[in-house]
């Protein structure tokens, strides 16, 4: 039975969002297609009525993945609120949830076009989330500042998921938000 395109489109959703997880999890070049048709609970047979390859789903993917990135939850607001959530112990040990940047930047970086402009889109994004709190000085130096503070905490995030040891790890985001809280 074909399904009409309101399911059709629901399926697609629902496979987009659970590669995002996979591949924030697993990585891209370590989760197949079967395993994200598998975890969407459909056959991998369904894949292609929906993409035409896997380079568009991690395209697609990365887009979905970048949405609530930056924001701090509800209620909470300022840098600082940010910071804390971004460069937290929860958000470290979150793969499938956390940021797609800090997760699989290495990967997103030797995509296709695509897969690259939904990073940067995403990357700019959150740019722009943390330029909003740099109210006290211009337009372009607080453009600046933010460039810096994202790639810092981007990369803060991504070592101290890399080291093997807690301590340093805990160190390495900690020092990062102190040095970037200052710096408003």
């Amino acid at each position: 039975m074909k399904k009409s395109k309101l399911e059709a489109a629901e399926t697609r959703r629902r496979i987009v969002k659970t590669a995002a997880v996979e591949f924030r999890r697993k990585g891209i070049n370590n989760t197949g297609l079967n395993e994200v048709m598998a975890a969407a609970g459909l056959t991998r047979g369904g894949f292609y009525r929906h993409f035409a390859s896997k380079d568009q789903l991690v395209a697609e993917a990365c887009a979905v993945a970048m949405d609530p990135v930056g924001e701090p939850g509800p209620g909470k607001t300022g840098l600082d609120a940010i910071l804390t959530a971004y460069l937290s112990k929860d958000h470290r040990d979150n793969l499938s949830e956390g940021c797609v940047l800090a997760g699989l930047g290495s990967e997103l970086a030797r995509g296709d076009e695509d897969t690259r402009a939904a990073a940067t889109a995403g990357f700019l994004k959150l740019v722009d989330i943390f330029a909003q709190h740099y109210r006290q000085t211009n337009h372009e130096t607080a453009r600046g500042r933010a460039l810096v503070a994202v790639s810092a905490v981007v990369g803060a995030v991504t070592i101290s998921r890399i080291v093997t040891d807690p301590k340093l790890s805990a160190t390495i985001l900690r020092l990062t938000k102190k040095h970037l809280a200052h710096t408003q």
